[in-house]
């Protein structure tokens, strides 16, 4: 099966996660979509404990998409080479990329290596080029493609500042993140 990885710190999934999945499986570029929220962060950051993070995203309602929680049953360090060797072999992987991380890709943990050894599909984002490119990355692209402005920082700012979220992640979240005082 062709498996794209959605990884991040999905602190909070929002609903640019669940269309970005949606668009991957829709327009063929793999048969299943897995989120992999990370345990550690690379470059680190303060984020809500991998546990509640783990959960909101389980709580993402998309056909022919799962949670994985490689990363954190591993206690992985955010560092995406590591993940591969733990990648069930059984599978064909690609691995889902913003374009706001291109500019800053060559400072990933062996990224000569990672492209290489994985394809990256690369997602457009509002305001953020489609480059550069290098090899083994292949741009998502379609007429019918939405792109999105959403982004999890903001949601916490808002958050924060006692501002409704409703419109930028799943009720089921917005519920957990009420149910735990996450983000204040």
């Amino acid at each position: 099966m062709n498996i794209a990885l959605l990884g991040g710190s999905f602190n909070p999934p929002h609903n640019s996660h669940v269309s970005i999945a949606r668009q991957v499986l829709d327009f063929g570029y793999a048969d299943e979509v897995w989120f992999l929220p990370n345990y550690g962060q690379s470059p680190p950051k303060e984020v809500a404990p991998a546990e509640d993070r783990l959960e909101m995203t389980r709580l993402l309602d998309v056909p022919k998409t799962r949670v994985s929680t490689i990363e954190i049953d591993n206690k992985l360090d955010g560092e995406t080479v590591h993940l591969l060797p733990l990648l069930p072999k059984a599978h064909t992987f690609s691995f889902i990329i913003g374009s706001d991380q291109l500019a800053e890709f060559t400072k990933w943990l062996y990224w000569e290596q990672l492209v290489k050894s994985i394809q990256f599909l690369v997602f457009p984002r509002e305001g953020f080029p489609n480059e550069p490119l290098y090899e083994g990355m292949k741009v998502i692209d379609n007429k019918q493609l939405t792109v999105s402005s959403i982004s999890s920082t903001e949601i916490r700012e808002r958050v924060k500042n006692g501002l409704s979220i409703d419109a930028f992640v799943p009720p089921s979240i917005v519920q957990y993140i009420s149910d735990h005082k996450l983000y204040l």
